[in-house]
């Protein structure tokens, strides 16, 4: 059965414990074809295309009428 062999101190504990070592926030990236910002490796939300390719239409806003 596996037991401690010594006690673990309060401050390893809570290093441990604390939320320091998690990642950061994700980086973001500007879309080569129109310059919004977006997550790298996804596709843009503003103009639909992701390495080059489309892949729908872009929601028209606010277009002149």
């Amino acid at each position: 059965m596996a037991v401690p062999k010594s006690k673990v101190s309060k401050q390893r504990r809570n290093k441990r414990r604390s939320s320091v070592w998690k990642l950061d926030t994700p980086s973001v990236t500007t879309c080569p074809k129109c310059g919004a910002f977006r997550l790298p490796h996804r596709m843009c939300t503003n103009c639909m295309s992701y390495n080059g390719h489309e892949f729908g239409k872009a929601e028209a806003t606010a277009e002149a009428k």
